[in-house]
């Protein structure tokens, strides 16, 4: 895997953006991947999945459910990771995530996955941001559509009154005839 390198086994110190990179947007969950969790808390995928085995009643779909095949070869083809597995990969939504700390009893469970539930409200406040600027933008857009009424209005008079007359118009004065 390309990203391996960058956790060392040592290191419980977990950054925020290392695992907002293992974050994926699958069946409109955000989700992390079993192979990616259990290098985090350094255990192998085996044995992550084998904890979960053990403790279903914890984990109902809205916390934990596995790929299709076409899900699987989607997201190895769009980040070619997660190859030579004999199984389908299993995802975990952030509740799914908070309940691996409690069958994976380990000091550096519980730390990894303070940092992961960071990662996870880092994005919403992120997301809720990206939202109240599409908020804003929709009522700027909405304010000059309404003021583009008023300029066109104000536009076509001013043509009114820059426009030549189209009729000849009568002339004013004294006729003279030049008769002689």
């Amino acid at each position: 895997m390309p990203h391996k390198k960058e956790l060392t086994a040592s290191s419980i110190d977990v950054s925020i953006h290392f695992i907002e990179r293992r974050i994926y947007l699958i069946r409109e969950h955000k989700v992390m991947i079993d192979v990616d969790l259990a290098e985090l808390y350094g255990v192998s995928t085996k044995r992550l999945n084998e904890q979960v085995r053990r403790n279903q009643k914890r984990f109902p779909p809205d916390f934990m459910f596995q790929l299709t095949k076409a899900e699987a070869e989607n997201l190895r083809s769009q980040f070619l990771t997660h190859g030579g597995r004999r199984s389908l990969p299993y995802v975990f939504t952030e509740h799914g995530v908070a309940m691996l700390s409690s069958v994976l009893n380990s000091d550096r469970a519980i730390e990894v996955n303070i940092a992961i539930m960071r990662a996870f409200i880092r994005l919403r406040q992120i997301l809720e941001s990206n939202e109240e600027l599409n908020r804003k933008f929709a009522a700027v857009i909405g304010k000059l559509s309404t003021h583009d009424k008023y300029f066109r209005v104000v536009f076509d008079e001013l043509r009114k009154l820059t426009d030549q007359p189209t009729s000849p118009r009568k002339t004013i004065g004294f006729k003279v005839n030049n008769q002689t």
